[in-house]
């Protein structure tokens, strides 16, 4: 069985599993976990999926935040069937705009242009009073669920919200995953591999680079959507360029080619953040976690080239080196297995 479609699984039943025996505390971060990993899959379509690195990503992640308690009255709970819709309509919208302009350039000048755009975004947020200036702005009421005066489920009610945010990750995970399967997602494999051939081959490779940008920012719409609703509070910090950073070195860290590989580098990630915040732990010195966090990046990125998805090829490739060598058999042929991380379509 691979293991590639193993990790899905197991990693969804896992966290619907803890949702009955965390704490307050760990559930909480669960959700925040998970809630970053939507994140990161977004990102993951777009690095992974069309070779397009980008460092503005965060404005996306914010708008749908913002979109979620700008909409949502002071005085009672917005409608959730209407309110998701718009949040990931306004982020898609705005890379619409922005992706029509950014994508007409390559390779460092993209990430530039990116990061650009979301500034943009950013101060519009934080010197203007569209959303509360610099303080930010508060979302009262969690949406409902209505329907006709039916409430199938509430989102202040018990586990409800885990369990929605859970399902947004599953939704999205698998969405992408059937994404790379489709003729879309292997003509972005085109393009991130040589796209002066998908040209050469009849392609026309910008519309296919649009329409990934624009799916992915629907979905970090989706995941600043969830982080509104967990704590209630949306600032303008949401669409910062460290937020960007941030996602990147998520994907970076799970492996840039594998879904699995983003949800792995989220959690590894908000993990490592929380264990070096502790004052339980390092008390005092708990204040300089940045420090300590930066050296365990750099330990991992150097020790794992290939991610955490790709830490067990890693040990096959190992385990192969160091094999007593034993005479083949005439019958067998060695396979040529490829290397994790080799670009194929």
């Amino acid at each position: 069985m691979n293991v590639n479609r193993l990790l899905p699984v197991a990693t969804l039943l896992a966290l619907a599993a803890f949702a009955w025996n965390g704490s307050d505390y760990y559930t909480g971060l669960a959700v925040k976990i998970m809630i970053y990993a939507v994140f990161a899959l977004s990102l993951q379509l777009l690095v992974g999926g069309a070779g397009l690195v980008s460092l503005g990503h965060a404005a996306f992640f914010g708008i749908g935040a913002y979109a979620a308690a700008l909409l949502s009255p002071q005085s009672e709970a917005a409608s959730l069937w209407w309110l998701l819709p718009a949040a990931l309509l306004a982020a898609a919208a705005y890379a619409a705009l922005t992706g029509a302009l950014a994508l007409r350039t390559r390779g460092v000048y993209f990430i530039m242009v990116t990061l650009a755009f979301a500034q943009m975004a950013y101060y519009v947020f934080h010197d203007t009073k569209v959303g509360g200036g610099s303080d930010g702005i508060y979302l009262y009421f969690r949406p409902q669920a209505n329907i006709a005066g039916w409430l199938p489920f509430d989102l202040d009610q018990g586990n409800t919200y885990y369990f929605f945010v859970l399902a947004c990750l599953a939704l999205t995970w698998g969405f992408l995953a059937l994404l790379r399967r489709s003729p879309f997602g292997a003509a972005l494999a085109g393009i991130r591999i040589n796209e002066q051939r998908m040209r050469a081959a009849g392609y026309s490779t910008y519309p296919y680079k649009l329409a990934a940008y624009v799916i992915g920012a629907a979905l970090a719409g989706l995941a600043g959507f969830l982080f509104a609703l967990k704590d209630g509070f949306v600032t303008p910090e949401l669409l910062a360029w460290e937020q960007s950073g941030l996602v990147l070195l998520m994907v970076i860290l799970g492996g840039m080619g594998s879904l699995g590989g983003a949800v792995l580098g989220t959690a590894a990630l908000v993990l490592l953040q929380e264990l070096f915040q502790s004052q339980a732990l390092f008390g005092d010195y708990a204040r300089h976690w940045h420090l300590p966090l930066g050296l365990a990046i750099i330990a991992l990125v150097a020790l794992l080239p290939d991610g955490l998805a790709g830490l067990p090829a890693q040990w096959r490739r190992r385990r192969a080196r160091h094999a007593p060598n034993t005479p083949a058999s005439p019958a067998a042929k060695p396979l040529a297995l490829p290397i994790q991380g080799e670009p194929h379509a």
